[in-house]
């Protein structure tokens, strides 16, 4: 059960990418590139002077994972502070 939800958020976030798009007035800029499966994504975040994450978002090519985890980090980003950003970041890699 819990692998089909995940399946279907990974499908659902693939087919219909939240924030994809180039994001003008960026502060930070980041680009991903994995030579080994083609994966090359930019990813685009407006912070303000608050050190709060105002937009986010990202454009490239990918595969359906990759689409959908850039799509879930930067819905998941917006609004936090950097610290907050920052520890939900890390959090998700251990």
């Amino acid at each position: 059960m819990r692998d089909e939800l995940y399946q279907q958020t990974i499908l659902e976030h693939n087919r219909n990418p939240r924030n994809f798009r180039k994001l003008e007035g960026a502060t930070h800029v980041a680009e991903g590139y994995n030579p080994l499966c083609g994966d090359h994504l930019w990813v685009y975040v407006k912070v303000n002077s608050a050190n709060i994450i105002e937009d986010a978002a990202f454009e490239g090519s990918g595969c359906a994972i990759s689409k959908a985890s850039a799509s879930m980090m930067t819905t998941s980003l917006k609004g936090k502070s950097i610290g907050e950003a920052d520890v939900l970041l890390k959090n998700s890699i251990n």
